[in-house]
This record gives C-alpha cells, structure tokens and sequence, in this order.
C-alpha cells in the first residue's frame, strides 16, 4: 500500500529557510561542527557568519555526519505527526556520507514508515530546490510512486548548480578539493566557479576575473541550462554576499523571466567551513 501522508527529509546543508522548510512540511536533521571550543549543530546553534569568525582567527573547524541520536529524534517526530512516507535528498555521496547515512536509517525504520533515501549529487541551493520542488508536486496531488520512480530521480538529473569561491584554500585544508584543479590567481582576482561533477564530486568549470564577472559567469551558465525548455525554476544563494545577491537575483530574473519559481538561500555553516565567505551561487532546474 502506497504512503498517503509523505514528508520530505533532508540535512542542513540544503540550505532551505527554517520558515520555509516549516512551511513545505521538509524536515532537517543537523551536521554537527567540531570547533576548538565545543561541538555544534549546523543552523542550530552555529551557522556561517560564526565559521567566518573562526576562519578569520586562523582555525579551520571540521566538520561530521549528523548523529544518530539527532536521526533519530526527527525520524520519531514525523512519525509521531501521523506521516507513513518519507523521502529523504541528501547532500552529495562525493562530499558527504548523511546519503549513506539516510540509507542506513531507512532500512532501520521500514518496519514502521516507508522511507526512501537519495543522493542529490549536489548541495546547496541545488539540493535544496529539489527538496522545494518535491513539496510543491505533493501539494499538487503527485503520488508516492510517481515520485519515487520518476520524479525525485528526473529532478536530480536536470538540477545544476553553480557557484564562485573567493580562495580553494579551505577546499583544499578539508580535504573536499574533488576533481578542482588548484589556481594560484589570488593576486590576479581569479575567481573559480564550480559545479557538480556526474558522480557529485566538486569540478571547476570556469575561471573568472574579479567578482563582477563571476555574476556574468553564473548568468552565462545558468542560461545555457534553460536552453531548449520551456518550465523551469531557478535559485540563488549567498555566502557573506548579501548585496550582490539581490543584483543577482534581479539579472536572473530579467534574463530569465519563464521560470515557475525562484528561490533563494544562504550558505550554511558546514559548506562554509571549506568554500569561506563572499560566495556567491545560482541554479537552474529544468522541468519539462
């Protein structure tokens, strides 16, 4: 028998607003952040203007799965809310084990709610946007097979994110460098932008000079994802970048006035702690 009452689980790096994530019915299980002076919960009780604060002192915090204990307790609750189907879009496989994770619990659940786990093979405003998306289908009367078959699966393929980084210098510090080829520009203003590789992996796909560039950059890029559908939504986000997020915003509303929804988020503490401050993404999902 098919889940009627379906929730939607993910882990904090999606980046979704807690009013927001409230409003959709999505809920979020917590990384947790080791700093010299305590463990903390990422959009709990640390979030990314602290880590630029301990990166700016000269530490670099590390970073660890959400626990089970916190699984746990977000697994009892939608249970406890009458829910009988959850699906859960976890941060990528190639920077994260929370999808193996979700995996894990899913199995250890099945005897008292259907669960079904996947790898975004992304973070961020594009994890995030599929989650948001999700919410919007169910509201919409989409039933839990057409999700789990086909829809989680198609929005996951057409979801592609992009964003700048100011220094890889935490990228590579953690250990989260992927398939990024290490630049020297720091003196010249180059500005990597990256993506996700097929595997969820981070990869370079442009090299840019100074920050106004990087937003050309990310309308070029985002633009040649509409190319060739009609439907689409869109999402932006900002590390430190407030500012030139709502110049952002409006580029890509003007340049690309069909999308259905347009999202916007902000860096949270975990994905902070290897790509730094004045970040700046944009997203597009495609949807026909």
């Amino acid at each position: 028998m098919c889940p009627q009452k379906i929730a939607l689980l993910t882990d904090s790096c999606a980046d979704i607003a807690p009013e927001l994530a409230a409003e959709n019915h999505i809920y979020v299980v917590p990384l947790r952040i080791l700093c010299s002076d305590g463990e903390y919960q990422d959009g709990v009780n640390i979030f990314n203007t602290d880590i630029y604060r301990y990166l700016q002192a000269g530490e670099l915090p590390k970073t660890s799965l959400p626990s089970t204990e916190d699984f746990g307790k977000v697994m009892e609750q939608i249970i406890a809310e009458g829910y009988d189907g959850v699906i859960a879009v976890m941060m990528s496989s190639g920077l994260s084990g929370t999808y193996n994770l979700a995996r894990l619990v899913a199995e250890e659940c099945a005897e008292h709610i259907a669960m079904r786990a996947y790898d975004s093979l992304n973070a961020s405003l594009g994890q995030g946007m599929i989650l948001l998306q999700l919410a919007k289908d169910i509201q919409n009367g989409m039933g839990w097979e057409e999700l789990t078959e086909r829809r989680v699966p198609q929005l996951i393929e057409n979801t592609t994110a992009f964003f700048s980084v100011d220094t890889l210098e935490y990228l590579q510090k953690g250990g989260r460098i992927g398939k990024v080829t290490a630049t020297a520009g720091a003196l010249l203003q180059i500005k990597p932008v990256l993506s996700f590789a097929e595997d969820g992996q981070l990869t370079s796909v442009a090299k840019v000079r100074g920050r106004k560039q990087v937003m050309q950059k990310l309308m070029e890029l985002t633009a040649q994802c509409a190319e060739g559908h009609q439907r689409y939504n869109l999402a932006i986000a900002n590390g430190g970048a407030p500012e030139e997020l709502a110049v952002l915003r409006a580029q890509q509303v003007e340049a690309l006035p069909n999308h259905d929804h347009i999202w916007e988020g902000e860096i949270d503490g975990t994905l902070s702690v290897y790509i730094g401050d004045g970040i700046l993404g944009a997203a597009l999902q495609a949807l026909d």
